[in-house]
């Protein structure tokens, strides 16, 4: 620093007062602080809209972030912070550069998107600069500024939205930015994994060729793939998605399944519907998830000391491909050839990586009441299944490094709680502000342990407000899931963790009494009372009158009915506790805080304001001594 090394010999070698000694060292402190916080380096990065005119780069420390915008104009820039993604009640920043200097202002939406100027002016602008077709401007700010008007950085899910204009703002405010302006939902202070691997690396594709995706709401297609074929034991080490170009909107999500070795060969590459009585029968087999893909998601690179497992006696050798296709509008003669790329090394990392799916078993059973504003399901991954697989596996524990939280349309909210021995440990993975269209693995900061006895709650929140009948669990966008996938190591004979609610208290809250029996038809047909019989058990669910209160209630009982496990080996053996029927555990809750950094107090605050005022007046001092030297 040679500003710092200056001004220590400017002060050492005059004579000065108390006064100018107390500058000295306020000046030389300010110093020490401005170059830590421009130390911060852009480590993250992103295009906000799709054709590359608005790009952002950001880093952030414990306390504060920093921004760098570049974008296609010579006007005005705007950033901001939406709480749905919308121009409403929104934290917003603009700034420019106007007549070679740079500005930058602080303003926030009202609920009728109104803009007004924050009276707290939160954003710090660090420089800005403009050429014949980009201006570039940086700022930061805290990331709890305790501005009601501006909105808290956290690790959950940002919808940030952006706008730009051809002119700077004037003395009436900006003008309307008309058709510029988007939302892109970031994780922040989470970006994900790097995509930087070693030059040259191999890779190989699975990919669809021109799959013609039919006219309905939802598809499921799946294909099964041979690996190729390997001398010696490789690692994956990055997956990433091939999405069809214009198709980003439609393939909502990949799953890469492990397929029995001894399948019909003449099957391979064969696509067909998933889940469809005319499925081949090979794609049964396959059932353990290697890989999970959802929109909006990246690729994903394994930490060096981590890496996917191909090439050995136990490893796949045939993989099946399941891509999900949502197409409300039901558009016709859409051609798609999506899948994913999978980079590969003989350079072995030191553990095999593995894949758990923990949360609500995916049934009719899961049920959301209609019109509800919070309702919460829980997804156990019960302390019984991962005694018996950890125990028998690796006593020692697996180490967690990554989650991937998945839901449909209705989640606003997820975690992965982590349980010790009915004490309750800091969350795995969570997001408070959910994000249907924006899903990817969260690297965990710091790898969490999982020892035999743990238990998991993979807990979901929902708003199923302006919905008129159940919400049923189901493969359907429509339908709902609550799930989340663990990346972990080292590999263990585990694949899915998960519980469902019983049905018969369900039906109960109700007023089932009896359902029809032998049962021979799915959904099951109800018997007595005389109002639901000859229905189904879901059409009584929807014929029963769901008001707010009824469905508080019928939430609080769900969650304390016994619950069926599922505890799945790979491949389609069990481990012996699948099927049992347990109580939800009665667990000790730490009350662990997921809150984002806390407020500063009105005196740090003001002496802070004190301190900029002093470096300014001891730079001023400075200025007019070195001037009469």
């Amino acid at each position: 620093m040679p500003l710092v090394w200056f001004s220590v010999k400017f002060f050492a070698s005059h004579d000065m007062s108390e006064n100018k000694l107390l500058c000295a060292v306020v000046f030389l402190t300010s110093l020490v602080c401005l170059a830590h916080s421009q130390g911060t380096r852009f480590v993250h990065s992103a295009a906000l809209d799709a054709d590359g005119r608005y790009n952002i780069k950001w880093g952030f420390d414990e306390s504060t972030i920093t921004f760098e915008a570049e974008v296609e104009t010579r006007g005005y820039i705007g950033f901001g912070l939406s709480p749905n993604g919308a121009m409403a009640s929104s934290d917003i920043v603009i700034g420019g550069v106007l007549n070679g200097s740079p500005y930058l202002l602080d303003y926030f939406t009202d609920s009728n998107r109104k803009v007004h100027k924050d009276p707290q002016q939160s954003y710090r602008l660090l420089y800005g600069r403009e050429n014949d077709t980009h201006t570039v401007l940086a700022f930061s700010r805290k990331l709890q500024t305790c501005d009601d008007n501006d909105k808290v950085i956290t690790g959950s899910t940002v919808r940030v939205i952006w706008a730009f204009h051809a002119e700077d703002v004037g003395v009436l405010g900006p003008v309307y930015h008309g058709m510029n302006r988007g939302r892109k939902s970031l994780r922040l202070l989470n970006p994900g994994s790097s995509s930087s691997i070693p030059a040259g690396t191999a890779f190989f594709d699975l990919q669809n060729e021109k799959v013609h995706v039919p006219h309905k709401d939802t598809t499921y297609w799946c294909q099964i793939f041979k690996f190729p074929e390997l001398k010696r034991k490789h690692h994956v080490i990055r997956i990433e998605p091939l999405i069809h170009k214009g198709h980003e909107n439609l393939v909502h999500h990949i799953l890469l399944y492990q397929c029995d070795s001894n399948l019909n060969k003449s099957e391979i590459n064969r696509g067909h519907e998933c889940y469809h009585p005319n499925m081949p029968s090979s794609f049964f087999t396959c059932e353990t998830i290697m890989f999970a893909w959802a929109i909006g998601g990246k690729g994903f690179t394994y930490p060096p000391h981590v890496g996917m497992s191909i090439g050995t006696s136990i490893d796949p050798v045939y993989v099946q491909m399941e891509i999900h296709f949502d197409n409300p509008s039901l558009q016709r003669g859409i051609v798609d050839s999506s899948g994913l790329r999978l980079y590969y090394s003989p350079s072995l990392r030191r553990y095999d990586a593995g894949v758990i799916e923990t949360g609500v078993w995916v049934s009719l059973y899961h049920m959301l009441p209609p019109g509800m504003h919070d309702y919460v399901t829980e997804g156990h991954c019960t302390q019984e299944c991962l005694q018996e697989s950890l125990d028998s596996e690796m006593p020692s524990g697996v180490n967690v490094f990554a989650v991937l939280l998945h839901a449909h349309l209705a989640g606003r909210a997820i975690r992965t709680r982590h349980f010790r021995q009915q004490d309750e440990l800091q969350p795995l993975a969570s997001d408070d502000q959910f994000d249907f269209n924006f899903q990817e693995f969260q690297p965990l900061s710091q790898e969490r342990l999982i020892l035999p006895g743990d238990s998991l709650i993979t807990e979901c929140r929902y708003n199923t407000k302006g919905r008129m009948n159940m919400t049923w669990g189901g493969l359907s966008t429509r339908d709902e899931m609550c799930l989340s996938y663990l990346l972990y190591y080292p590999r263990v004979n585990l694949a899915r963790c998960e519980s469902l609610p019983e049905i018969t208290g369900q039906l109960k809250f109700i007023g089932v009494k009896e359902i029809q029996e032998p049962v021979i038809t799915w959904p099951f047909v109800i018997k007595s009372p005389k109002k639901y019989s000859n229905l189904s058990f879901t059409e009584a669910m929807d014929k029963y009158r769901w008001t707010r209160k009824r469905g508080k209630a019928f939430n609080e009982v769900v969650r304390k009915l016994p619950m069926n496990v599922r505890c799945s080996k790979i491949g389609q053996d069990e481990w012996s506790i699948q099927g049992m029927i347990v109580s939800p555990p009665e667990l000790k809750s730490e009350q662990v805080s997921t809150a984002g950094v806390p407020c500063r107090n009105v005196s740090q605050t003001r002496c802070e304001s004190s301190c900029s005022l002093l470096l300014t007046v001891c730079l001023l001092f400075i200025l007019q001594t070195y001037l009469h030297l």
